[in-house]
């Protein structure tokens, strides 16, 4: 399943572009009508020389028509309820009122080659973000790095793809015990992913500061809540995540067809941009879990030990852990709900000018 979210990073990574400029060219037209006492719409309309009807719409000019903003608003109202439930289960498991043990009840008794393991790969998590923020800021310099990458067109989304695609599979392709090599492509990875993310400059330093903190509350709370649930209650989300990826996949892609400021632009674009955040956030829940239970269960000898019919013990070799590897999930994730961040506090800031 991360491979993947990593083979559709950049389709569904809503950096800039139409949707971007739509979204910000939608909440600022709103916002305006709304500043003059209107309801929205029939500037809206008005603005895209759509001329009212006497007789009703069809659904085609419903979908097709100017929008009020309200799917932006009921993506509002999920995000708010998700949240509330989210900060329920972060009391609700911290308190210790579930069954079952959780990784910070099994935390006691690790033994020692699993916390190295989890501290190697939450230094590469900081690390690799920290590569790609200075690799944004630095192709955000370059004019025509911002022009390729914001330009918004399906040549370039799949161009970007391939790069960040083909990045991803080296990666994970070059065993951990190469280091001169894996951490060489490691590094690629995430500096093209920060050539990815370099639009987002656009939207100005104090709103990338803001979804920068909001961003790591976000991700503190959800991995405090992954640490104090059941282990495995988490990872029973595999299937239920896949679809709600695939619908995030679906609405991004008609968001390149349809504009923001149309009804069922509009409602993909809310898609996109609330219930991806909700869902990269799931994600981040399960990947931890698996994280956690990939750090416990991989040997630490280098083999594991079967028994055949005959009761016969037999050693088969097994992969170590890889810490980059382990990491990418969570980095996806984390990049994921900082750019839905961005996109909804800058939304915001249209609104308030």
């Amino acid at each position: 399943m991360s491979l993947s979210r990593l083979a559709c990073s950049r389709v569904i990574f809503p950096v800039s572009g139409p949707l971007l400029s739509s979204i910000r060219q939608l909440t600022t037209s709103t916002a305006r009508s709304a500043r003059f006492g209107g309801t929205g719409t029939g500037k809206f309309a008005e603005q895209f020389g759509i001329k009212a009807r006497s007789t009703g719409p069809t659904l085609r000019e419903r979908l097709l028509g100017p929008t009020t903003g309200k799917p932006f608003i009921y993506g509002t109202y999920a995000l708010s309820g998700a949240s509330v439930f989210g900060i329920g289960l972060l009391c609700y498991y911290g308190l210790g009122m579930s069954k079952g043990m959780s990784a910070l009840d099994k935390s006691a008794i690790w033994p020692e080659y699993v916390r190295t393991r989890l501290h190697h790969t939450y230094a590469y998590l900081a690390g690799g973000l920290g590569i790609t923020a200075a690799a944004g800021m630095a192709a955000a310099q370059s004019p025509a790095i911002l022009r390729l990458m914001s330009g918004g067109g399906i040549l370039a989304m799949v161009a970007t793809m391939a790069v960040i695609v083909g990045t991803g599979m080296v990666v994970r392709s070059i065993p951990y015990e190469n280091l001169l090599m894996k951490h060489g492509a490691w590094a690629v990875h995430c500096a093209a992913m920060g050539a990815v993310l370099a639009p987002l400059i656009l939207v100005g330093g104090p709103v990338m500061m803001r979804a920068a903190w909001y961003t790591a509350a976000v991700v503190g709370g959800l991995s405090a809540t992954a640490m104090c649930a059941p282990s495995e209650k988490f990872l029973m989300m595999g299937g239920p995540l896949a679809m709600g990826l695939g619908v995030v996949f679906a609405a991004n892609i008609g968001s390149f067809f349809f504009p923001a400021h149309t009804a069922l632009g509009a409602g993909l674009a809310s898609v996109v941009v609330y219930g991806g955040l909700i869902l990269f956030s799931a994600f981040l829940l399960y990947d931890t879990q698996r994280l956690i239970r990939k750090a416990e269960m991989t040997p630490n000898t280098g083999y594991q030990t079967y028994y055949n019919e005959y009761g016969q013990p037999m050693q088969v070799s097994t992969p170590n852990f890889d810490p980059i590897n382990a990491q990418l999930s969570i980095y996806m994730d984390v990049l994921n709900i900082f750019i839905r961040m961005v996109m909804i506090l800058g939304g915001g800031n249209q609104r308030r000018k």
